[in-house]
């Protein structure tokens, strides 16, 4: 294959997985043309509205814990070839109802890792961090070296040093599908034309439905909502407070200090509701509960942070049926890697996501650590078709 509108891969999507993903791939010298349907980076997804926790103690498996570490490594070379502030080691504590959330099963990783880690009960929490409010029988899990990554600024980085590598960005432009070319290869239709590669991988978050039938995922998109409220300084401030997450009864939560007076943030795991392509996605607010909800959890576990609603926002997440990611080659498209259900805590493993994309698109050997991630633990999943 040959021509200007010819490249060795296409990815299809281009916020957080797949900026990274073009990035190392035009570092690896391949001739690489980047679609997105928005200007990355965007509101259109999941990876606006900044902060996302990194955290190396993780719940799923030891390849998690790998990918975190590998991510960490990566974010600081990030910031060294750019000289821009990426990653903010601000600490993170993780607080749960123990019948809830255990983590005793991840101390075993962590160990072998060497990652630092400390065991605290609800006293120990509340006299270390006093605007803490912990039930008697919760359990706190604190990262010393875990923190918080500036998600919008990433994209934006990695935008800059995948242009700067020689890969093509197409924004604003609607890929229509994705068809095996009659000469060999595959063929990208899109709102501006077709392009040609030989290797596509897909990383489109809540909008694969729209490259239906070419690619068939099972994902569901979900609307969720984040607030940002007024806190005691004293008590919440970043260099402080630390990034952290709770869990129980109530649902899982997730949050950062005030960063420079802005309010502590909070968002809700769980929960949410469904939405899909071509349905109108209603703002912040517009819902009684998306401020109710997230107030009542900071009322009972933060009270000094429940103060003014400064700010909201809502964004899309995409989730895969067991909530765990879905890495795979495409079952009917030879050349296609699918990339999707990361929302919800796959920003942090971006930047070793988009790593192992490339390595798996250039040597056709799938990275070990993806292994797990493989479409077939879904059986009932609809097989993709092509058109």
């Amino acid at each position: 294959m040959s021509g200007a509108n010819v490249y060795d891969v296409i990815v299809v999507g281009a916020g957080s997985m797949g900026m990274s993903a073009g990035y190392h791939l035009a570092a690896r010298g391949l001739k690489t043309l980047l679609i997105d349907a928005f200007d990355p980076p965007h509101t259109g997804g999941s990876h606006h509205g900044e902060p996302r926790l990194i955290r190396h103690v993780y719940h799923g498996g030891a390849h998690y814990v790998r990918l975190a570490l590998r991510s960490d490594a990566l974010w600081r070379e990030l910031e060294d070839r750019t000289g821009e502030k990426l990653l903010e080691r601000s600490g993170v504590l993780n607080v749960s109802d123990p019948n809830a959330y255990a983590y005793d099963g991840r101390f075993a990783d962590a160990d072998r890792e060497g990652i630092r880690y400390e065991s605290l009960d609800a006293a120990d929490i509340e006299r270390r961090w006093p605007g803490w409010t912990v039930p008697a029988h919760y359990r706190g899990l604190y990262e010393p070296d875990a923190g918080y990554l500036f998600s919008e600024r990433c994209v934006a980085a990695y935008r800059r040093e995948a242009l700067a590598a020689g890969a093509e960005l197409l924004t604003d432009t609607a890929v229509l599908g994705i068809e095996t070319r009659r000469g060999g290869g595959l063929a990208v239709k899109t709102s501006r034309g077709e392009f040609a590669a030989g290797k596509v991988i897909v990383s489109v978050g809540a909008w694969f439905n729209t490259l239906a039938p070419s690619v068939k995922l099972p994902i569901r998109a979900v609307r969720k909502v984040v607030g940002w409220f007024e806190a005691d300084e004293r008590l919440y401030r970043a260099g402080h407070l630390p990034g952290f997450t709770f869990g129980g009864p109530e649902g899982g939560y997730y949050g950062f200090p005030s960063i420079g007076g802005a309010g502590v943030k909070i968002g809700r795991h769980d929960g949410g509701r469904p939405w899909q392509p071509g349905e109108r996605f209603e703002p912040f607010g517009f819902y009684p509960e998306d401020e109710t909800d997230l107030r009542a959890a900071l009322r009972a576990f933060l009270p000094g942070a429940e103060g003014r609603l400064l700010h909201g926002a809502a964004c899309k997440y995409e989730l895969s049926p067991d909530e765990q990611f879905i890495i795979d080659a495409h079952p009917e498209l030879p050349g296609v890697l699918l990339a999707g259900g990361f929302s919800g805590h796959g920003f942090k493993f971006a930047s070793a996501i988009g790593e192992a994309l490339a390595e798996w698109t250039q040597s056709d050997i799938p990275p070990p650590d993806l292994l797990p991630f493989t479409l077939s633990r879904f059986p009932s999943a609809a097989a993709a078709s092509t058109p």
